[in-house]
């Protein structure tokens, strides 16, 4: 039952690639990954909703291979929003489903669970705080030295600087300096970026959110979602040693004040940014038995 293979499907006018696990009859657990990464850091998690009855499903984000990529250049958080409802419809998930999401992912999770709340039960949310939260985040020097890829991204330089060497130096700022080989999610996310207009959309994500300009009217409503603490109740987990986004800017009680009654707020010691991979013990933990409560 924990296995997990590969499938694909049409959603949102897309071919979406994912990875899954678990009964075809579960209730579906919608696992969205970010950047730089892909389904694959979801794959100790996966086995264990796969055993608690859930179908797991991991898409791969729009732009990302082996998903196509959007001809409506539309790479903000409402268009993935739009597509985690769609995959909820196509997949058949029911009223009993959960979504999960990871840096970018977090965005389309609250976004998805605002915007359709009706098709999701509960949710969870990692590494990236309510847009309230980060709006405020930016503010901080030091956070701003560690965000100066967002910066390098609005150049013409960022196609040639977003390379291999690029992505490793990511991780390893981003995540506990604890000697571990990455290289195993280091080219699973080379293969997803392996064409430039791959690149293009990876970096399309970061233009989008700096410039209004590029925000696509057919997702307004979803992108307006992204931005509102909704219904469902939230999980959200950020990893003590996030070298990404500092927990010394993510405040846990505004997080929680941006979150919808009844949603958790929790730190995961010795987790960095990628905390499903640097801790998936803890995480999976938490996650189940939030799923579970």
């Amino acid at each position: 039952m924990g296995d997990i293979t590969t499938g694909s499907v049409t959603a949102n006018g897309l071919d979406i690639g994912y990875l899954t696990a678990g009964p075809a009859d579960g209730p579906l657990a919608l696992l969205l990954h970010g950047f730089p990464d892909s389904p694959h850091t979801w794959r100790h998690l996966m086995p264990e909703l796969a055993a608690a009855g859930y179908r797991a499903v991991a898409p791969f984000m729009r732009g990302y291979a082996p998903t196509s990529v959007p001809e409506d250049g539309a790479y903000q958080g409402g268009a993935l929003a739009a597509d985690a409802v769609a995959l909820h419809e196509v997949l058949g998930g029911g009223p009993d489903a959960v979504v999960i999401g990871h840096d970018w992912g977090a965005f389309a999770t609250y976004g998805a669970a605002n915007f359709a709340p009706e098709r999701w039960r509960k949710a969870v949310a990692m590494s990236v705080p309510p847009l309230a939260v980060m709006t405020t985040a930016f503010f901080d020097y030091e956070q701003l030295k560690r965000s100066f890829y967002i910066f390098v991204f609005q150049t013409p330089l960022a196609e040639m600087a977003l390379d291999r060497a690029f992505v490793e130096g990511l991780w390893r700022d981003w995540s506990p300096d604890d000697g571990r080989d990455r290289s195993f999610d280091v080219d699973r996310v080379m293969e997803c970026l392996g064409t430039p207009a791959n690149l293009a959309a990876a970096i399309g994500y970061y233009r989008a959110m700096l410039d209004p300009s590029r925000l696509v009217d057919r997702y307004a409503a979803e992108q307006d979602a992204t931005t509102k603490a909704g219904e469902r109740p939230v999980l959200y987990l950020h990893g003590a040693d996030d070298g990404c986004l500092g927990t010394d800017v993510v405040d846990l009680g505004a997080v929680l004040a941006a979150l919808p009654p009844g949603s958790r707020a929790e730190h995961v010691p010795g987790a960095g940014h990628f905390l499903q991979v640097d801790r998936p013990a803890e995480v999976n933990e938490r996650v189940l038995s939030w799923l579970a409560s």
